[in-house]
């Protein structure tokens, strides 16, 4: 890897890493889901630093460039990461239509028992 390449990533890496925390610091990201990110920033530190690591995992792929095996694994975390929130957006719309039905429920008995005195 080149000097500007393995700079500009190291870069992006740290910046990656100090957004994660500053979001956490201001609670936009909650500390559970914090560490998909954190792992994510970490990992690319790993993959800079320690050059050879990338150079395996793309024997492994089968990529003939680094950057392919980059390229291929950042589009698998995308796939990964849209799964996991369509998983969590599917618990909250249950958790949602649940909740409404109580709250008619409850509004329900309440006018009931408002009628009768």
């Amino acid at each position: 890897m080149q000097p500007q390449q393995k700079l500009f990533a190291l870069i992006v890496g740290f910046a990656l890493l100090f957004f994660i925390a500053e979001l956490i610091r201001q609670r936009r990201l909650k500390e559970e889901y914090s560490w998909i990110w954190l792992l994510t920033g970490l990992g690319i530190f790993i993959l800079v630093i320690y050059y050879p690591v990338l150079l395996l995992v793309s024997q492994l792929m089968g990529a003939v460039i680094p950057v392919t095996a980059l390229f291929l694994s950042g589009f698998l975390f995308l796939i990964l990461i849209t799964l996991f929130y369509s998983v969590k957006l599917s618990e909250l719309s249950d958790k949602v239509r649940r909740l409404s039905q109580k709250i008619a429920l409850l509004e329900k008995k309440l006018t009931k028992g408002r009628s009768r005195k």
